[in-house]
C-alpha cells in the first residue's frame, strides 16, 4: 500500500469521532484525563502491531510496516475491532473482540466458565455459549441427590456476574446465549426474554437444525434429545415451536435464529471441533475457547469519481488481512486455553462499513437489485483479495498450524482458518463518520442536544450536499425530514432523490434479507445484520423472513420491529410549535404510603423512604443521614429529588436504578455481603429491592394452561397518556451514559451520540 503518512492537524476526524475516542479510547491517567490524542493513539496501535513481523524477519523495515498501519487507520480507510484500538500498546494488550467458551453439565465446569467469562469481559471482550450441553431442569443429579435447575437459570447466574464487571472500565460486558431446538426445555428458553427486563446482558438464540425446519414446513413433530442421556426426552410439534419463536422475535426482537448444521457444513476445522456457539452478535462462529480478530475496510472512502476505486481497495484490504494477522501474535490472551485454540486456526474477520454511503455516492437505491449486484462484486473482491494476501502470509510464515487436517487440506495453503466476516461497527462508524456495516442509513437528520438543551440539526452530509445544488434545501424542510423520519411522505424532494436516500425504515424486510444472504455468499463467517420491520407488522411477515433467511442461505437472521421494545426516549418529536412534546411529572396526592430501609454506607446509617400514590404506583423518594450535613446533605437530597421526579413521570424504574447504581466515592461500605459503592448507589439498591422485586412478584404468571408468551404486568406504567409519536431509527431507550437514544443496529444497542456500546 503506498504510504500516506499524516501529519497530526491533516486527521480528518469529525467533532463527534474526537469526542468518542476521548470518552472510550484514548489512553487517561489517573484523573481520567486523556494523555494522548487519537493520531497519538493511531500511532501507538500501528506501531505496536506492526512489530509482529520481527517475530518472522529480523531484517525487516519495521518503520515501513508501521506507517503503512498507520496510514490505513489514520484515513479511516481501515479500522481493527475496538479492544485493538483501546488496547494495542499498552499494559492490558487484550485485543480481540470475540469469544466462546464451553459449558460442560457439571458444577464445576458451569462456575469455572463464569470464572473466565469475567476475566474476558474485564479485558474488553464479548463471550458466546451454548447451553445446551446442559440437562434440562428438573433433572435427577445423582452426585447429590437433587435435582438440576436447568440452562436458563444458570444462563441467569452468568447474567448476574456480567453485570458486575464492567469490560476494562470502557465497554460493558456482552454475551450471546444459544439452546438448541432439539433441547428438553426449549419453550422457556425461547420465552426467557418476553420481559425485556430480565436477562439484560444477554442476547439469545435457538440453534435451529435443517430437520427442525423441514417439519415446521410440513407441521410435523419431532424428537426433543436430553444431552446428558443422549436418549429421546418427548416430542413438540414444530410448527408450534417455530410460530413461538416468531411471536416472541415480533414481540421485542428476540430470540434470533442461527443455522447450526450450515454453520458446521462450513467449519474449516472439523477435526479440531464442532461449532456450537456465535460471539454476542452472531456474526462469529467460534469453537470453544477460540477468539477472533475483526476489522472493516470503509467504503465510503473507495470511491472515486463516482466509481469503485478497485486497485485502492485492494491495497487496503491486504494491508488490514497483514495487520489482523499480525494481531493474532500480539495478542495478550485473557487464558492460555484461548491462545493456543486461536494460535492453531489463526482466524480473522475482515468485513465492510459504510456501505449504505457507497451506494449514495454511486446514486444507487439500497432496495435495488443494482445495490445487489454492488454488494456480491465488493464482497467477493475481499474475500479474493484476502485470500490472496493469507496465501502470500502463509509462503513468507507458515500455513495456521491445523492446515492440514483442515477443508482447505489438499488447496494453496493460507495463514488463516477464515479471513471475512461482517461484524457490527456501531462506534467504529462513528469514528470514521461513516454508515453503519452494511446497514442502510437510519436517519437522514436528527435533533442533537447542545448547551443548555439547545436543538442542533444533524443531517446527512452528503444529502445535504446534494439538497443544496439542486437548490430544495430549507431548516424548514430538515425539520419535516425529521418529523417524518425519512424521504416517504415529504414533499418537495425529487423522485430520484428519494430513491438514492432511503432509510432504514423505508425498506421491505425481504430487500434486508436479500442484502445479508449476499453478502453471507462471500463470507467464511457470518453476517450481523439486522432485519427491520415496521411496528404495524404482522407476525406472519416475521414468520415469511424467517424462511426466506433459510432459503437464500443465511447462517443466522435477527428481526427488530419498530418500537417492539418497552423502553423509549423521553423526549419524542411532536408537531407542537416548539418541536417538542414533554412528559409532566404527576401531581402529589394527599395521602402516599411507603417503606423506609435502612442501609449501612461508609458515610453512616443512610435511611431511604419509598412511597406510593394512591393507586399503587411508585412516586417519590426521600433520604435522611444522621451524620450528613452541609454538602452530603444537599446531594442526598438532590438524589432523591430527580429519582422521585422519573418515578412521577413514568420513567422505567430500571433507568432510574442504573443511572444511580456503581456510582462510587472514597467510602465504599459492605452491606448483607455486597458492596455498597456510595449513598447514590444505596438508594440504587433500595430501589431495585423494594419495587423491582416487587414488580416481579406482581407479574409472575400463575401456572395453568400452557400459554408462555403472555406479556408480563408493567406495574410501573403511568396511568396518564404518555407521548408515543412515530420516530424512526430502531431507538430503544436512553444511553446511561450521556441520556441519548439508543437504536438497535446490528443486533447491537448502540449510542450513535457517544459511542456507549453493548456489545462492540
Amino acid at each position: 500500500m503506498a504510504v500516506d503518512v499524516r501529519k497530526d492537524n491533516e486527521l480528518e476526524l469529525s467533532e463527534n469521532a474526537r469526542v468518542v475516542l476521548g470518552r472510550r479510547y484514548l489512553r487517561k491517567d489517573d484523573k481520567g484525563c486523556a494523555v494522548e490524542t487519537p493520531e497519538d493513539m493511531f500511532r501507538r496501535v500501528a506501531r505496536n502491531i506492526a512489530h509482529a513481523d520481527k517475530l518472522y524477519n529480523k531484517n525487516v523495515n519495521l518503520k515501513k510496516i508501521e506507517d503503512d498501519f498507520y496510514s490505513a487507520i489514520a484515513t479511516l480507510e481501515f479500522l481493527p475491532n475496538s479492544p485493538t484500538l483501546m488496547n494495542a500498546g499498552r499494559d492490558l494488550q487484550q485485543l480481540s473482540a470475540c469469544f466462546v467458551l464451553p459449558i460442560e453439565d457439571s458444577m464445576e465446569s458451569i462456575f469455572e466458565t463464569i470464572k473466565d467469562t469475567a476475566m474476558i469481559h474485564k479485558s474488553g471482550g464479548g463471550t458466546g455459549f451454548s447451553f445446551s450441553r446442559l440437562r434440562p431442569k428438573n433433572s435427577s443429579v445423582r452426585s447429590t441427590g437433587g435435582i438440576s435447575s436447568g440452562p436458563v437459570s444458570f444462563m441467569k447466574v452468568f447474567n448476574s456476574a456480567t453485570q458486575a464487571v464492567k469490560q476494562g472500565g470502557t465497554r460493558r460486558g456482552a454475551n450471546m446465549g444459544i439452546l438448541r431446538v432439539d433441547h428438553p426445555d426449549i419453550i422457556e428458553f425461547i420465552t426467557c426474554k418476553e420481559n425485556d427486563r430480565e436477562i439484560t446482558n444477554f442476547n439469545i438464540s435457538i440453534g435451529v437444525t435443517e430437520d427442525f425446519i423441514k417439519k415446521a414446513e410440513s407441521e410435523q413433530e419431532y424428537d426433543l434429545i436430553d444431552p446428558h442421556t443422549k436418549q429421546p426426552a418427548g416430542k413438540l410439534k414444530a410448527k408450534e415451536v417455530f410460530e413461538l419463536i416468531v411471536k416472541m422475535a415480533h414481540k421485542n426482537g428476540e430470540p434470533g435464529i442461527i443455522f447450526l448444521d450450515r454453520l458446521n457444513r462450513d467449519n474449516p476445522t472439523p477435526k479440531s471441533g464442532e461449532i456450537e456457539s456465535t460471539n454476542p452478535c452472531g456474526e462469529q462462529p467460534l469453537l470453544p475457547y477460540e477468539s477472533c480478530n475483526l476489522g472493516s475496510v470503509n467504503l465510503s472512502r473507495m470511491v472515486k469519481d463516482s466509481k469503485i476505486d478497485w486497485p485502492k481497495m485492494s491495497a487496503t484490504i491486504r494491508t488490514a488481512v497483514h495487520f489482523l494477522d499480525n494481531v493474532i501474535d500480539m495478542n495478550k490472551y485473557p487464558l492460555k486455553k484461548i491462545e493456543k485454540m486461536t494460535k492453531s486456526n489463526r482466524k480473522v474477520g475482515l468485513g465492510v462499513m459504510g456501505f449504505a454511503d457507497m451506494l449514495i455516492m454511486l446514486g444507487v437505491s439500497y432496495n435495488s437489485q443494482e445495490a445487489i449486484n454492488v454488494a456480491e462484486q465488493i464482497m467477493k473482491f475481499i474475500l479474493e483479495e484476502s485470500q490472496k494476501t493469507s496465501a502470500e502470509l502463509a509462503r513468507e510464515r507458515g500455513a495456521f498450524p491445523n492446515f492440514k487436517e483442515s477443508a482447505y487440506g489438499q488447496g494453496p495453503k493460507l495463514r488463516n482458518a477464515t479471513l471475512t466476516t461482517i461484524a457490527p461497527t456501531g462506534t467504529l462508524s462513528i469514528i470514521a463518520d461513516c454508515s453503519s456495516g452494511i446497514e442502510p442509513l437510519f436517519a437522514l437528520a436528527y435533533y442533537r442536544n447542545v448547551m443548555d438543551n439547545d436543538k442542533l440539526i444533524e443531517a446527512n452530509s452528503a444529502f445535504v450536499k446534494t439538497a443544496k445544488e439542486r437548490g430544495f434545501y430549507s431548516e424548514p424542510l430538515m425539520k419535516k425530514i425529521i418529523e417524518k423520519g425519512g424521504l416517504s411522505h415529504v414533499d418537495g424532494v425529487p423522485e430520484d432523490v428519494k430513491k438514492v436516500f432511503v432509510t432504514a425504515h423505508d425498506i421491505s424486510p425481504e430487500w434486508h434479507i436479500k442484502m445479508q444472504a449476499v453478502f453471507q455468499k462471500y463470507t467464511n463467517n457470518a453476517v450481523s445484520k439486522t432485519i427491520n420491520f415496521p411496528q404495524e407488522a404482522a407476525l406472519k411477515d416475521v414468520e415469511k423472513a424467517y424462511m426466506l433467511a433459510y432459503k437464500l442461505g443465511c447462517k443466522g437472521v435477527t428481526i427488530y420491529r419498530d418500537k417492539s421494545r418497552k423502553e423509549q426516549v423521553l423526549n419524542i418529536e411532536g408537531s407542537s410549535s416548539s418541536g417538542q412534546q414533554k412528559i409532566s411529572p404527576r401531581p402529589r396526592p394527599n395521602v402516599t404510603r411507603g417503606t423506609t430501609t435502612k442501609v449501612s454506607t461508609g458515610c453512616g446509617n443512610l435511611y431511604v423512604t419509598i412511597n406510593e400514590d394512591d393507586k399503587g404506583q411508585p412516586f417519590e423518594v426521600f433520604t435522611q443521614m444522621g451524620k450528613a450535613g452541609g454538602c452530603a446533605s444537599s446531594q442526598l437530597e438532590a438524589c432523591a429529588r430527580l429519582a422521585s421526579l422519573a418515578l412521577r413521570s413514568g420513567i422505567e424504574i430500571t433507568a432510574v436504578i442504573e443511572q444511580l447504581r456503581g456510582i462510587r466515592c472514597p467510602s465504599p461500605s459492605w452491606e448483607k455481603g455486597g458492596r455498597i459503592f456510595s449513598c447514590a448507589d444505596a438508594i440504587a439498591r433500595v430501589i431495585e429491592q423494594r419495587l423491582v422485586k416487587k414488580e416481579e412478584t406482581a407479574s409472575a404468571p400463575v401456572a395453568s394452561a400452557p400459554a408462555p408468551a403472555q406479556a408480563p404486568v408493567q406495574a410501573d406504567t403511568p396511568k396518564e397518556p404518555v407521548a408515543t409519536k412515530k420516530i424512526s431509527g430502531n431507538i430503544v431507550g436512553v444511553c446511561p451514559d450521556c441520556g441519548g437514544a439508543l437504536r438497535h443496529e446490528e443486533g447491537c444497542t448502540v449510542c450513535r451520540s457517544c459511542g456507549y456500546s453493548k456489545c462492540g
